[in-house]
């Protein structure tokens, strides 16, 4: 029986827990942990974090980033994974080849993640690069939609046959704009028609095949005057014209392109209201205080069901598998 979580994901202040931790990570309104750069010394020293915050609340989702090229929390003791637009350069030069790449990626990227105590990473990234994103760039697995729903496609099951859930992202696509929504508010004034021809395909294509989704602080201005997380009419679209049946996560609630919906508290209950299922505030401890209190009495069961679907690999183990020591080194070597 799938157990209901609380809606808020925040993260933590460094590689061990402090006492506030311990004591904010049984509050109810809490339902999961999303480690950063800051609390990663190796993978062995990961997996005791996740060990002693599933001491103080074992029910915890607990994510990471881990995608590869630039965004790679846990470097050591991890396979080092290459940016997705290197798979995708390879799909063009041979697309047998580059199909397998992907789907090894996320395998590997599933059982190593696992094997640490983790319970998703948020990938793949499926937006589709345009030339002029400063934080998308090489994190798109290409140029062409069709691609990026491929390669995606074959990334999402190979972290399926690792037992891992699979987190697209930036919905309803972040790659046709330049700037940082970490920075600023942006906006993106294409027709409803182009988006769903070109940045939605991906999306469109695996929405049935992704266990959860996250929407982009962007602002469609064609279709609505809110960013996409906030937009009631976006993710209604998702789940309604795309089917989408899974978990949907907010963007952080702290970047600037969602401080359009107010303070953090009015964030919250306004990514609530348009459809999300998790919020993640990051790196503002008060601002994270703020919304776990907003957020009280508050449960969903779509959280619970993205929790390790299986047996975790041992770490230490993983050598001994025939596929990871053929995909660590194949991705090992695209990474450069």
């Amino acid at each position: 029986m799938t157990q209901s979580l609380g809606p808020v994901m925040l993260d933590l202040e460094g590689p061990s827990l402090t006492i506030a931790e311990k004591t904010l990570l049984r509050d109810p309104a809490v339902g999961g942990v999303i480690l950063f750069a800051r609390n990663v010394e190796n993978a062995e020293q990961v997996r005791r974090l996740c060990a002693s915050v599933r001491a103080e609340r074992p029910d915890l989702l607990l994510g990471i980033d881990q995608e590869g090229g630039r965004v790679q929390r846990i470097k050591a003791g991890a396979t080092r994974l290459p940016a997705m637009a290197r798979i995708g350069e390879r799909f063009v030069e041979d697309p047998e080849a580059g199909v397998a790449l992907a789907a090894d990626a996320g395998w590997l990227l599933g059982m190593e993640m696992a094997a640490c105590g983790l319970d998703v990473s948020f990938a793949p990234v499926l937006d589709v690069e345009s030339g002029l994103s400063s934080v998308i760039g090489d994190r798109s697995f290409g140029h062409d939609p069709e691609q990026v729903a491929l390669l995606g496609g074959h990334f999402v099951r190979g972290l399926h046959e690792a037992g891992m859930a699979a987190i697209g992202k930036h919905f309803p696509g972040h790659g046709g704009i330049e700037a940082d929504t970490h920075l600023k508010v942006a906006e993106d004034p294409r027709p409803l028609e182009a988006l769903k021809a070109h940045d939605l395909v991906p999306f469109a294509r695996l929405a049935g095949e992704l266990d959860g989704v996250m929407p982009a602080h962007v602002i469609y201005s064609a279709f609505d005057s809110r960013p996409a997380g906030f937009s009631p009419s976006w993710l209604g679209m998702l789940r309604e014209s795309l089917g989408f049946k899974g978990c949907i996560f907010s963007d952080d609630l702290t970047m600037a392109g969602a401080h359009v919906a107010g303070s953090p508290a009015e964030r919250a209950r306004a990514a609530l209201a348009a459809g999300c299922d998790m919020l993640l505030i990051c790196n503002d401890r008060d601002a994270a205080l703020e919304v776990v209190g907003a957020c009280q009495g508050l449960q969903n069961k779509r959280i619970g069901k993205l929790r390790y679907a299986r047996a975790r690999p041992d770490l230490e183990a993983l050598g001994a598998l025939k596929r990871w020591r053929r995909a660590n080194a194949k991705l090992s070597e695209l990474a450069g």
